[in-house]
């Protein structure tokens, strides 16, 4: 099955279970499309009993496309760039110590609280897991999925304030993690341990240097659209700086996926505003929203079968359901630093605190990261990959399953408590 064919059964699919959702569901686009692929994979693995070769012919197939080379080199950068496209800059930059604080020491100490605490798990589970690759798995289950994040906000009309710090955080904090888990994914494999100095290094050159090239981008590709008055070629302008920049960042080491939101937003704004007509934003606006929904579709359709090609044991599922609330607990010891940090008040801490961790989804970014480990390191096979790779797609798929579908009460919550209590102190008063 060569890419062409691959592709045509995504995207078949994909419109295949976007019609059952519509009808029967009408669960969030993203959502009922992942749970539809994972329903079916399920029954193909249930089918297998009595026809194996039914289910050898479609693991095969599932098997033959490369997930984390395809969500993290041919996706993420349109989905990036997509999304970043309609943030307001102004409204982002308001919150900036908050979404800096998140994406930086937020992500750090996610990542430690979740080794150390994925460490004690295995022990107590049995499972033989080194203390460094339970650190690796902190670095690709702590940021959170930018793709079913913005999905959800724009379906589930979100406060516009906290849309944006949701939004802005999720946007950077994956190129910040995907920085992170590079580091110790070279620590891990290469044998020689923790580097600070290197570590320090890495993030400079990947995420401050992604940052740059993305800007530098931005503004070449800013002053082409100035000097053109044609949609098509400017839809064209932008097409080529999500596909060649990302791929350049990427050739050249950088993190592709901040200089795609860099890119983005810069686009996004100053470009609507001095270098495009209003024709060629109403344009820009409709293909890149259907890009974003036609990938997402694709990418969510993947998850729910690539169960059919990963490993299970009972071990890895008791491990993968604990870990559940340990990356819950995690994330809002990690949030609650920098939003105390920000916020004036304490109720107002505690109901952000409780959105951020509750709605800090975990997606494909997650499971590509996971499958990036290598299968072999110095032609020995790796025992952790298996493990670490299981209890990834266990936490995704509550994220994306449980906390997906109940975010938007929690945030009804949270804000009719704030509002009860804003009225108790009026009254007061």
């Amino acid at each position: 099955m060569d890419v062409f064919e691959l592709s045509a059964g995504l995207v078949s699919l994909a419109a295949l279970f976007s019609f059952l959702n519509y009808h029967f569901f009408r669960l969030p686009t993203t959502i009922g499309l992942m749970l539809f692929a994972l329903l079916s994979s399920l029954g193909i693995i249930a089918a297998g009993t009595f026809y194996p070769e039914f289910r050898e012919l479609i693991t095969d197939s599932v098997a033959q496309i490369d997930f984390d080379e395809t969500v993290l080199q041919c996706l993420l950068g349109f989905l990036l760039f997509a999304g970043s496209l309609h943030i307001n800059l102004n409204e982002l930059t308001r919150h900036w110590l908050l979404i800096g604080l998140l994406i930086t020491i937020g992500v750090i100490i996610s990542t430690l609280l979740v080794g150390a605490l994925t460490f004690g798990v295995c022990s107590a589970l049995g499972l033989e897991v080194r203390f460094l690759y339970c650190l690796l798995f902190g670095a690709l289950i702590s940021p959170t999925d930018p793709i079913a994040v913005l999905g959800l906000l724009r379906q589930m009309g979100a406060p516009h304030d906290l849309g944006i710090k949701i939004a802005g955080e999720s946007l950077f904090n994956d190129g910040v993690g995907v920085v992170v888990f590079l580091g110790l994914l070279e620590a891990a494999v290469g044998g020689h341990g923790i580097d600070l100095v290197h570590l320090g290094e890495l993030f400079v050159v990947e995420a401050v240097g992604g940052a740059i090239f993305g800007l530098v981008l931005g503004m070449l590709t800013f002053w082409m659209l100035r000097s053109v008055e044609n949609y098509q070629v400017e839809v064209l302008l932008s097409l080529a700086l999500a596909a060649g920049g990302y791929a350049l960042a990427m050739r050249l080491h950088l993190s592709g996926p901040i200089a795609m939101v860099i890119a983005g937003l810069l686009i996004g704004n100053q470009g609507r505003k001095h270098a495009m007509s209003p024709t060629t934003v109403e344009h820009l606006d409709l293909f890149w929203e259907l890009i974003d929904e036609i990938l997402n579709a694709m990418l969510f359709v993947l998850i729910g079968l690539e169960i059919l090609v990963l490993e299970f044991q009972l071990s890895y599922i008791w491990l993968g359901l604990l870990l559940i609330p340990v990356t819950l607990i995690s994330r809002a010891i990690a949030v609650s630093g920098p939003v105390a940090t920000v916020m004036p008040s304490h109720e107002s801490t505690v109901g952000l605190v409780k959105i951020l961790t509750w709605g800090g989804l975990r997606g494909g970014i997650s499971v590509a990261l996971a499958l990036s480990i290598p299968k072999l390191v110095e032609g020995e096979p790796l025992p952790e990959r298996d493990i670490l790779i299981a209890a990834t797609y266990i936490v995704v798929l509550f994220s994306i399953l449980v906390q997906g579908l109940t975010i938007k009460g929690v945030v009804r919550r949270v804000l009719a408590e704030k509002s009860q209590l804003s009225a108790t102190t009026d009254s007061e008063q």
